[in-house]
């Protein structure tokens, strides 16, 4: 039987800035697939790089970024072997993306009937304004808005209506991958609570790939069926979401982030915070990047980059996991 297609194909991707210091590696040498149906995770503090390569898998990269190694490929096409006018009708029939802040994402000069029908008639040239307009109900209605808000301005909603909406208008064209770079962030619990169910919701009719871009570990894991675990413009580690549940066997900075979350079902609620900060990507620390704030550290953590090892099916960056030592991190 031949193997599924990824929906996307990450393969050596290294992403850097044009700074006054030099090039500044952002994304380094990183490799993923994701699978039609499938929900991935990726987590990491800010800094870590994650938007970065949310904005290089859209092309969608600025501010002197440029793709600088690897390929990344969507439905088996090659991203950035396009020109111009075959990526901008790739984009969002193919790919899309949920920005960070929906009232920036959406124009708030246009109503949201009229942001809706653009992306629709932009792509399907022969489709009547009917016709659109029935598809702009139809969306509005799969991420449960009442359609007579098609006639509002961003500004008239309220922050969970108005992601909703980026939400409806990045599934408008049925992509096979919709990248969600923090679709949460500055929503109440119980709207995220209803986004996220939401956003399960539709997926599980639509059956595109997601990748989903956020800095809250409990909601990542909670999501997503695989994790990539970011630290420095690198994954550390790369597992499947179950295995979160337990704070032993993964890479130090993972087992920071996991005892980080307060669990407030617990009788004693301790937190135990990651001592440091992520460290400066124009100045980073030689060898392994997590050394300064690592607690398993060792002189070869500080002089050489570990290697990918394979533990019980997960990856992971860290020396403390050589396959030739067959040493494991004890929490």
């Amino acid at each position: 039987m031949e193997a599924k297609q990824p929906v996307l194909e990450l393969e050596n991707v290294s992403v850097a800035y044009d700074s006054q210091a030099g090039m500044v590696q952002a994304v380094n040498d990183v490799s993923l697939k994701i699978y039609e149906n499938t929900i991935v995770g990726l987590i990491g503090e800010s800094g870590s790089g994650k938007s970065t390569l949310g904005n290089a898998i859209m092309r969608l990269l600025k501010n002197s970024a440029v793709l600088t190694n690897g390929t990344i490929k969507v439905n088996g096409k090659d991203v950035y072997q396009m020109d111009k006018k075959e990526l901008q009708k790739f984009r969002w029939s193919q790919m899309s993306m949920v920005f960070q802040s929906a009232m920036n994402a959406l124009n708030p000069v246009l109503t949201i009937e009229a942001q809706i029908l653009d992306v629709l008639l932009s792509h399907h040239k022969k489709m009547s304004k009917k016709e659109a307009r029935a598809k702009a109900v139809e969306l509005m209605e799969i991420v449960s808005i009442d359609p007579s808000h098609l006639k509002s301005y961003p500004h008239e909603l309220s922050g969970g209506m108005r992601q909703r909406v980026v939400i409806a208008i990045a599934i408008a064209l049925d992509p096979k991958l919709v990248i969600m770079d923090e679709p949460t962030t500055a929503l109440d619990v119980v709207v995220q609570r209803s986004i996220l169910d939401k956003i399960k919701e539709i997926q599980k009719v639509k059956k595109f790939a997601i990748l989903f871009i956020s800095h809250d570990f409990s909601l990542v894991s909670e999501l997503a069926s695989k994790v990539a675990i970011m630290y420095a413009g690198r994954f550390v580690e790369v597992t499947d979401s179950q295995s979160l549940k337990q704070a032993e066997g993964h890479h130090p900075y993972t087992q920071g982030l996991i005892h980080a979350i307060p669990h407030l079902t617990a009788d004693e609620v301790s937190i135990e915070g990651i001592p440091g900060n992520p460290p400066d990507l124009v100045d980073l620390p030689s060898g392994c990047a997590y050394h300064p704030r690592c607690p398993f550290a060792n002189e070869r953590c500080r002089i050489e980059r570990p290697a990918i090892s394979k533990v019980n099916n997960r990856e992971i960056e860290c020396h403390l996991y050589d396959v030739e030592r067959k040493e494991v991190v004890k929490s």
